[in-house]
């Protein structure tokens, strides 16, 4: 029997997960239904009746706010408006996440105050649960009058038109439609600015980069305690009292972790030679504990955009109003995506010097971890790569939100680059996951030098489930493919 997720008021992140995780289905609640239908019904009276003239519903679109569009025209000008905003150029946005951004334009015309027929939502609501995911291109918004390109991209296949992926293969949509036994919707008044208006593709962009911001800190935690007990530091950094008096949670979580991961390791408990290590192990907790703190503050302001309504006008049917404003505007987007990306190329970088430290030959640790240096170069360039990662990195990390472009003739004069700021956040997230991927490849190789059996029983679990996937590297290889698996593993694996 299906599963099915009722969309409701409230989408939180544990949701998203169970509908992820467990391949739900998702239906409209009755209350959501009844929001629906009165929204509708309140905004075709009102055309109908008062003859007044409202932005998008029976005026032009843009610099053309002002002209003014005939009735008998209104179905064709809401068709225009999907097809000649469809201008996406660019790598394909990957599926998964274009199958967030329909539940978040469900989610968010459920609500009721945006004027769309049932069917038009119940459509989306089928091409979810059918898996009739559109192509939607990665480059178009300006992340300002929603995501406008992209949107137009998801919204075409109700249109029968546009591309779709069917169990990862590429249809036309008029090559769809025949075996659904459903013809192309015709829009009626508002539904394709309703359909278009929205900051889906950021917010999909960003609740994806969030959930695994929340796995690449949990595997930077044990992977960091990996490399730590190999490179034989102290614990004293990880202690509690230092971090009592620097209370920030994030903080204290890590150093909490790092106590955690290390419990029962005899390398820890060995005395040491150094009286201190480098700040990359000694400041783990600090570093990798204000990346948490970041992830916290943009998880809350996503969780409030998901569950928001953010096309324009908006139609308040109790209150008989019919209001043009800009909730579809992601400056706030831009902003915590740009954070976030910052915050997440921090772990690729302290991670990329701690590989560093494991390949200089210091405490009896062979160069480049390999047992016969000069014949092999083991490691070597491992760190090559990931130093040119962590570079790339702070490229991408420059802000797209203090960037603005004037369009439509200046009536959109003020832009937030939240789509740019949500693209780059997905490859700064790719490469924080190659980069410690690179990591645990080299902590894994080092701990063996010490003896597995020597470190705590959590890392020994790791390193042998690693082990069964990734082997032991006693000669040179062709570097690439394991680099390739191990970050797979991060991908398959929890950091338990």
């Amino acid at each position: 029997m299906e599963k099915y997720y009722k969309i409701s008021q409230h989408i939180t992140f544990e949701d998203i997960l169970q509908i992820r995780s467990n391949n739900l289905r998702i239906e409209l609640s009755p209350e959501s239904k009844d929001a629906i239908v009165k929204a509708k019904k309140f905004l075709d009276t009102k055309v109908a009746e008062t003859g007044k003239i409202y932005y998008g519903i029976n005026t032009g679109f843009g610099s053309f706010c002002n002209t003014v569009i005939d009735t008998s025209q209104l179905e064709q000008l809401q068709e225009n408006l999907v097809k000649s905003h469809a201008c996406g150029t660019g790598a394909e946005v990957p599926e998964e996440i274009v199958k967030l951004m329909l539940l978040f334009k469900v989610q968010s015309l459920s609500y009721g105050y945006s004027g769309v027929q049932l069917e038009t939502v119940w459509r989306l609501v089928d091409m979810f649960n059918l898996n009739i995911l559109p192509v939607v291109y990665q480059q178009g918004s300006l992340g300002a009058s929603g995501d406008l390109a992209p949107l137009a991209h998801l919204s075409l296949p109700l249109l029968g038109l546009g591309e779709v992926k069917v169990e990862g293969k590429t249809y036309r949509m008029e090559e769809v439609w025949p075996g659904l036994r459903l013809k192309p919707m015709k829009l009626q008044a508002k539904e394709g600015l309703a359909l278009l208006n929205g900051t889906q593709f950021m917010s999909a962009y960003g609740v994806w980069n969030l959930l695994m911001a929340h796995k690449i800190s949990a595997w930077a935690d044990a992977i960091a305690a990996l490399s730590a007990d190999a490179f034989l530091c102290r614990e004293d950094a990880f202690w509690h009292h230092t971090h009592a008096i620097r209370p920030h949670e994030g903080q204290m979580a890590v150093a909490k972790n790092m106590m955690h991961w290390l419990e029962g390791s005899k390398l820890m408990a060995q005395q040491k030679v150094q009286v201190q290590d480098a700040y990359s192990f000694r400041c783990i907790p600090q570093v990798h504990g204000a990346t948490r703190d970041v992830i916290a503050q943009v998880q809350r302001t996503f969780e409030t955009e998901i569950n928001s309504v953010t096309d324009n006008p908006n139609i308040f049917a109790d209150e008989d109003l019919i209001i043009s404003g800009g909730n579809f505007h992601g400056q706030t987007l831009a902003m915590h995506l740009d954070f976030l990306a910052i915050a997440l190329s921090e772990i690729a970088s302290i991670s990329e010097r701690r590989i560093y430290k494991l390949m200089g030959g210091e405490r009896d640790l062979p160069a480049y971890l390999t047992p016969n240096g000069g014949l092999n170069s083991g490691f070597m360039i491992t760190q090559y790569t990931a130093a040119g990662i962590v570079s790339q990195n702070k490229q991408l990390c420059t802000p797209a939100s203090v960037d603005s472009i004037i369009s439509s003739n200046g009536q959109e004069d003020h832009v937030s680059m939240g789509a740019n700021a949500a693209t780059k956040c997905y490859a700064v997230v790719q490469n924080v996951l190659q980069v410690l991927g690179i990591e645990l490849l080299c902590a894994a190789q080092a701990i063996e030098y010490r003896g597995v059996e020597n470190t705590s029983p959590l890392l020994r679990n790791i390193h042998n489930k690693f082990r069964e996937q990734i082997p032991q590297i006693k000669e040179d290889v062709v570097m690439y493919e394991w680099m390739k698996k191990s970050k797979e593993f991060l991908l398959q694996h929890e950091a338990v």
